[in-house]
């Protein structure tokens, strides 16, 4: 006979994201003594301590805490998958998603594809959750995020990919460079200007074993974690920048205009994909989720090519994505 509760399990869960009973109690809506009992009565359960109480300054997991958190993640999402069966009529799919995302990649996919995911799936919420590859992986094995949106790099044996599209590399430079009346550069052009590098796991390491496999070492004058930043100083001349990621207008963040040109060295292309827990048996709301993101990109990302946000047009009034325009290969 089970001696604890679903109930139980949340607060657990509840307390160790917002590492703080108070904090949990407040996004619960419930008294703090509520969750403090809570987590109480499962430790005596367990036999086990699962937080270490520090004196104003929250709470942190013990190991044995760790261990519990993925587990009572993943029982409390088939509770609610179980739920969504039983109160689902055929026509309705509801529950919810914690979907993570790339966080130079959200804002070019994520407002476009949640809109017109919401638009036929109402009943089915997501929570959109970013950050960088190592911290994107480390929340689909805790079993934070349910589905992440990245890059096929570096993924542990215990995380699977279904990949979405492929994009071309391309060298990003300020207007009036004088490679930028090229149709198309090489890498080996760009030896006698600074790199501007995107410094965020793993496109660090990656971005400079391209140069290295090809026998080149570039002279990285300047880095950042954030994409438009290696726009605009590009676009202020500090130097060139390697990209795959490629927003829909050609301009900083302070007004300059840039340029793109595709790479023309013979570069596999970056992959993007979604990527989940091998472990983890997906909810219907998942499934859901995947496949629609699977036609989304099929249909808007054809051809990979630049990475590019052409708005896609959507029709209201249909019940599955309408046409929209495509983003091929540039010229």
């Amino acid at each position: 006979m089970l001696n604890y509760s679903l109930r139980q399990l949340e607060y657990f869960v509840t307390t160790a994201e917002c590492r703080s009973v108070a904090n949990a109690a407040r996004q619960l809506n419930i008294s703090q003594p509520s969750v403090s009992k809570a987590i109480t009565n499962l430790e005596n359960q367990f036999s086990t301590q699962l937080f270490i109480r520090h004196h104003a300054k929250g709470v942190s997991l013990t190991q044995a805490g760790k261990r519990l958190l993925a587990h009572a993640r993943s029982l409390l999402r088939d509770a609610r998958d179980l739920q969504q069966i039983a109160q689902d009529s055929g026509e309705l799919i509801t529950g919810q998603v914690e979907v993570a995302c790339f966080m130079n990649v959200a804002p070019i996919f994520m407002p476009t594809l949640l809109a017109d995911f919401q638009k036929i799936y109402e009943g089915i919420s997501i929570r959109l959750h970013e950050g960088n590859q190592d911290q994107l992986i480390s929340g689909l094995i805790s079993g934070r995020y349910e589905l992440a949106l990245l890059f096929d790099l570096v993924l542990p044996e215990e995380v699977t990919i279904n990949k979405m599209a492929a994009f071309d590399h391309y060298i990003l430079l300020p207007e009036g460079h004088p490679q930028a009346s090229k149709k198309q550069v090489f890498l080996h052009d760009m030896m006698d200007d600074d790199l501007v590098l995107l410094d965020v796991p793993p496109s660090r390491e990656y971005f400079l074993g391209i140069f290295r496999s090809v026998g080149l070492e570039p002279l990285v004058s300047f880095s950042s974690p954030s994409l438009e930043m290696v726009r605009g100083m590009v676009g202020q001349g500090r130097g060139y920048s390697l990209l795959v990621t490629h927003p829909h207008l050609d301009f900083t963040y302070d007004g300059q205009k840039i340029v793109t040109l595709p790479l023309a060295d013979n570069i596999q292309r970056a992959e993007l994909g979604i990527a989940s827990h091998a472990q983890i048996r997906p909810t219907r709301a998942m499934k859901v989720f995947l496949d629609f993101c699977t036609d989304w990109f099929s249909k808007y990302y054809p051809y990979g090519g630049y990475c590019r946000a052409e708005p896609p047009l959507y029709d209201q009034s249909a019940s599955s994505l309408s046409e929209a325009r495509k983003v091929s290969n540039p010229p």
